[in-house]
């Protein structure tokens, strides 16, 4: 008798939360960036609160919002980078001869990133809270904040997993990390879309789904519960994490075919 859906994604997500923690060459330059970032930024931010019109005083508050995404962004690679490595090991050819499902196989990989996305969100927070970060929506606010980063970890994963499938390796999904931060960095993260002055950047700001999920956090540290930030940052996670977990799981199934 083959294992039921559940105890496939059970043994396989056990394995792939050890298999994230045994990576600390990957975790800590990915634990410590986007510290370090915050502390950069919020540095030399402090200025621009004084500009008519910004929502807060305290420039480490705004930006924290954009780096609990940063470190959300990472799950493509985490993610990603363990599927593409399945692959190039041939672990998923060995797999190809057991019943197991490859919606088991997803869900799974996204465990071990989305453990390690609660933990770096963890922290993010603390640390905000020791550099004097407010959350205006409380305590509830802060598990609402938490909430929504495993929503991001988990689109963001999704994807990360379908490119792997896609291309069979684990570096190229490293560019996908690129490209979701070069995405952030030309969002509303360092200032705010009404306030961004040059025309071509807030078009680009507007219309890049990174400044959603970027405001629909930082509203909660800031704003209060906006619930049309939250409305587009939730519904913009969800869709991305819908798409990429559908075409993850169609296109591993045809490669387990194939193999």
């Amino acid at each position: 008798m083959s294992p039921s859906l559940g105890e496939q994604v059970q043994k396989l997500a056990r394995r792939s939360i050890a298999r994230t923690f045994r990576q600390p060459v990957l975790i800590v330059p990915n634990l410590v960036f986007p510290l370090f970032m915050l502390a950069v930024l919020s540095a030399g931010g402090e200025q621009i609160t004084k500009v008519k019109g910004f929502p807060t005083h305290s420039y480490v508050t705004f930006i924290l919002g954009a780096t609990l995404v940063q470190g959300a962004a990472s799950a493509t690679m985490f993610a990603g980078n363990a599927l593409g490595g399945d692959i190039e090991t041939g672990f998923l050819s060995r797999l190809a001869l057991t019943p197991v499902r490859a919606g088991a196989l997803v869900a799974a990989q996204l465990a071990g990133a989305t453990v390690l996305g609660v933990m770096q969100a963890v922290l993010y927070l603390v640390v905000g809270l020791i550099a004097g970060v407010s959350v205006k929506t409380g305590v509830l606010g802060a598990i609402a904040l938490l909430g929504f980063v495993v929503l991001m970890v988990l689109a963001f994963g999704a994807t990360g997993l379908f490119l792997a499938v896609r291309t069979g390796s684990a570096e190229q999904v490293q560019g996908l990390f690129a490209v979701a931060l070069g995405l952030l960095f030309m969002s509303s993260m360092v200032m705010p879309r009404n306030l961004i002055q040059a025309d071509w950047f807030k078009a680009i700001a507007t219309y890049n789904p990174m400044s959603y999920l970027v405001e629909a956090g930082r509203s909660l540290l800031i704003t209060g519960w906006d619930a049309r930030a939250l409305a587009l940052g939730c519904g913009i996670t969800v869709a991305i994490f819908v798409v990429a977990l559908a075409v993850a799981i169609t296109s591993l199934r045809e490669r387990i075919l194939r193999t």
